[in-house]
């Protein structure tokens, strides 16, 4: 009997250190849980006045398998017709990494080895942080980074976010989200 609860107490203790092993994204910039998104990482252009630095990102736990990782950073509330905002796409991004450092999505340098930045919905590649409509509530910023379980993306030079997120989500083995808010 004394075999049983020894074993159920092991089962139970497993149990909770997979549980506590999920795919998680932070940032030492953004709060958890819907953390406003400072003016160092606003962004400069449309009357706003931000640094437009890309905030630091740090992820663990990937699932087993994960061959590359893809940071897409999306406004769900943006008035665009329903297809809200795309503000960074990176992919290729190594399995190796373990995060993005603050300010690496400006030029794309400091970006680990091979990892490539799109054009986002600015027109241009690379980070542009949050400008919301003046007035508007304050709008949620998605930073998702995918476990990907191939080394790379067969995406063309000029390829839109949506084509990079529909093939992202299709190798996708998971995702971690860490969202911000920014109104003005």
């Amino acid at each position: 009997m004394a075999f049983k609860n020894v074993l159920a107490a092991a089962c139970a203790l497993a149990a909770s250190t997979v549980a506590a092993a999920a795919f998680e994204l932070k940032s030492p910039d953004i709060a958890p849980g819907g953390g406003a998104i400072a003016e160092t990482f606003v962004y400069k252009g449309f009357g706003c006045a931000g640094g437009d630095l890309s905030p630091a990102l740090v992820w663990k736990n990937p699932p087993d398998g994960t061959k590359s990782f893809a940071m897409l950073v999306h406004d769900q509330d943006a008035p665009t017709g329903g297809a809200g905002f795309w503000h960074w796409v990176v992919y290729d991004i190594p399995a190796s990494a373990t995060g993005l450092p603050q300010g690496v999505g400006k030029d794309g340098k400091g970006l680990p080895a091979g990892a490539k930045q799109l054009t986002t919905d600015f027109g241009v590649p690379g980070y542009g942080g949050p400008c919301p409509p003046k007035g508007d509530k304050p709008h949620r910023y998605n930073f998702t980074v995918y476990a990907l379980k191939t080394d790379r993306l067969e995406l063309p030079p000029k390829a839109t976010a949506s084509l990079a997120g529909f093939l992202i989500n299709a190798n996708a083995l998971g995702k971690a989200t860490l969202t911000g808010t920014y109104g003005r």
